[in-house]
């Protein structure tokens, strides 16, 4: 059977799922798909970019019509709980899109939607793009940090109530805060 570069991707997400990042290697995706893992390498030049095709797969996966129409930072925090959702529903989905990110591979610009949304309320692109920076950070580490803490406990490492309410509460906070902090810097110059 002849596999697409799609089936390759589908079959890394469902690994990703399964294992985790760390278990998610050339040699298992192509074990599983019967191939010998110098098939992949045909259809992907390296790892890297393997992964960077896993995290935008997750990241479409999740994606949500953005409200456009609405205030500038109504649209931040619609995007910014897309992204918060798209890592979370997936096993290790934060490293995986934070790797990535940092490796500035991937076809989805995560900065580039926050930035033209914070853009929108009147700041410069400087400024808009090194605030849409600091709440990517933010989502990132937040994240992170609850998928370990849901891994974790699912494991039995801890013993400790999930964060689900507690998780959503505190992102829900820490954004607001940033968006307080950028709010101050309106009618400014950056």
């Amino acid at each position: 059977m002849r596999y697409h570069r799609s089936d390759i991707v589908e079959r890394a997400v469902g690994i990703l799922d399964m294992y985790g990042l760390p278990d998610m290697s050339m040699r298992r995706i192509a074990s599983e798909l019967g191939l010998q893992p110098s098939a992949l390498y045909h259809h992907f030049a390296n790892k890297q970019v393997l992964l960077a095709a896993v995290a935008d797969e997750l990241l479409v996966r999740g994606a949500r019509p953005v409200p456009t129409d609405e205030p500038w930072d109504v649209q931040v925090v619609a995007v910014s709980r897309e992204l918060r959702d798209g890592m979370l529903a997936y096993r290790d989905g934060a490293e995986l899109i934070a790797t990535v990110h940092a490796f500035g591979l991937g076809a989805v610009s995560l900065n580039s939607r926050l930035a033209g949304a914070i853009s929108a309320g009147g700041f410069d692109d400087a400024f808009a793009r090194s605030a849409a920076t600091t709440i990517l950070y933010f989502v990132f580490g937040h994240v992170s940090d609850e998928q370990t803490h849901l891994q974790a406990n699912s494991v039995g490492a801890i013993d400790d109530e999930p964060l689900d309410r507690a998780g959503a509460d505190s992102f829900e906070l820490g954004l607001t805060l940033i968006l307080d902090g950028i709010r101050q810097r309106q009618g400014v110059e950056a």
